[in-house]
């Protein structure tokens, strides 16, 4: 728990170094083109650094590195053991950086650097010691043939992988792609989001400060259309990792048909639902997350619980609890450890947001939020926005946000709930509140969504997969079962 001060923590960012440099092959790199792209303080409008925007010469310079380190088995060959060794020293110096990192990740993208000193960082750190202590209790297999045949099943590394990362939890969700990856043997090019890249940029030189060999951790900053395009077309990517947009993972599909049929795996866009039932017996703690989940990290948060289906006989109760959390939940400076919301990433995402916020005005009632404002007189910063009677055909109920806008809809019975909730073209997460158990298995049960969370929202852990059905992606980050993206089985089958 960080417990520095509003004037300690602007005291540390006025003497933060950041890393503008592309990171391939052990080593800091311009862009060969001399190109740069500057990262924005959004809570502030100021520019932190020029960073190189790297292009297709520079993504295949990182393959080829990525390549030759995987081939000369410096990592992909060394034991468990060792890769468990390595990983747990770098979960150690996450830790120990634990502030730099923090304000890396607050001032790039404008989150709260509380939220990113006691949520993000802490947990990119325990993500590594996870895969660390994991690798070296994964076990193959003998295969039951008869007598005069031994088959083994082993785990291999499939190589090079691109791993293609949002701005919203640069670090976190560079650790879900990384550690796994890099577990496994793996050499990995990773290209950061252009809003965010200076996490990642810090993360490669801790990596190597750790023991992992030069060229087995490579990070391009660049443009999406640029760089991202050329990871997700190069001809020696084995494998692309992807969490953004759903439009964006579309991109990359596509990508790999033209190049060389890479395999690509997706977390993509949500707008999970959140179903409160009238038999819940704690409308406080059901606010109090309902809440949580559309508001923590500005709503920037692909898993949010955007969509509020509420029992109708206790829907007026719930909101009025919701809206006293909208007021007490305004934006802040990021720095102020009492604020309780940041910045939008930039000003562009903040118009893109009121963009839906103006619109959900014509058509819902607005009972919360509902305006663009500035800290300081600085800024892009949005309300926490709460639109009551919103129809479950309007778009602010549809369509992905990405913001702290929050739709409630209500339902008269179970069936009604259930069918609402899945008439999405989203499946990543959903939530439900019942004192039921019945009721909660029930429901689980038909709900088309990667996560159920039962009196709870947007539960995840290392321990547990996390992924989408439908257009929200497939494959699965966190818990043992990220392996099967980054892996391949072989056999070896032996007469004797």
């Amino acid at each position: 728990m960080s417990e520095l001060s509003h004037k300690d923590w602007i005291g540390k960012a006025s003497t933060i170094r950041f890393r503008d440099k592309a990171f391939i092959d052990g080593k800091p790199v311009a862009a060969r083109s001399g190109r740069t792209f500057a990262s924005v303080n959004p809570a502030t409008g100021e520019t932190l650094a020029k960073v190189a925007s790297c292009g297709e010469e520079d993504v295949d310079l990182a393959v080829t590195a990525a390549r030759r380190s995987f081939e000369s088995g410096v990592w992909s060959r060394t034991s468990p053991a060792h890769r468990k060794d390595v990983l747990l020293r770098l979960a150690q110096l996450l830790r120990e950086n634990l502030h730099e990192l923090a304000l890396l990740e607050s001032l790039d993208m404008g989150k709260l650097v509380k939220d990113a000193a006691t949520v993000d960082v802490p947990g990119s750190a325990a993500i590594f010691q996870w895969y660390g202590e994991a690798i070296d209790k994964i076990y193959g297999e003998v295969a039951p043939t008869g007598e005069g045949d031994l088959v083994l099943v082993r785990r291999e590394p499939l190589g090079v992988i691109g791993a293609v990362v949002p701005w919203n939890f640069p670090l976190d969700m560079a650790t879900w792609k990384c550690a796994p990856a890099l577990a496994a043997g793996n050499s990995v090019v990773l290209k950061p989001a252009e809003q965010s890249p200076l996490s990642a940029l810090r993360l490669a030189e801790l990596a190597m400060e750790a023991g992992l060999p030069a060229g087995v951790l490579n990070v391009v900053p660049g443009l999406g259309e640029t760089a991202g395009q050329a990871l997700g077309r190069h001809m020696d990517v084995d494998c692309l990792a992807f969490t953004g947009s759903t439009a964006v993972g579309k991109m990359f599909l596509q990508y790999s048909g033209q190049s060389n049929m890479k395999q690509v795996w997706l977390e993509t866009g949500g707008k999970s639902p959140n179903l409160v039932f009238a038999d819940c017996g704690d409308l406080d703690a059901a606010a109090d997350m309902a809440a949580f989940g559309i508001f923590f990290n500005q709503g920037e948060v692909c898993s949010a619980n955007s969509r509020l289906l509420v029992q109708r006989g206790i829907k007026d109760a719930l909101v009025e609890k919701l809206v006293r959390h909208a007021a007490a939940s305004q934006p802040g400076d990021p720095l102020d450890p009492v604020s309780k919301m940041g910045a939008m990433v930039d000003a562009r995402h903040a118009a893109n947001v009121m963009r839906f916020v103006d619109a959900g005005k014509k058509t819902a009632r607005l009972v919360a939020g509902g305006d663009l404002v500035t800290v300081n007189g600085r800024g892009s910063f949005v309300q926490p926005t709460i639109f009551d009677d919103v129809a479950h055909t309007d778009p602010i109920a549809r369509d992905e946000i990405f913001g702290p806008v929050l739709s409630v809809i209500a339902f008269d019975d179970e069936a009604e709930a259930i069918r609402m909730a899945n008439d999405s073209p989203y499946g990543l997460a959903a939530s439900l509140w019942t004192d039921s158990l019945s009721r909660a298995h029930r429901i689980a049960g038909r709900l088309h969504a990667g996560t159920v969370s039962v009196n709870t929202v947007d539960a995840l852990s290392p321990m547990t997969p996390f992924g989408g059905f439908k257009q929200s992606g497939f494959g699965r980050d966190l818990s043992l079962h990220a392996l099967d993206k980054y892996t391949a089985f072989k056999t070896t089958w032996i007469k004797y």
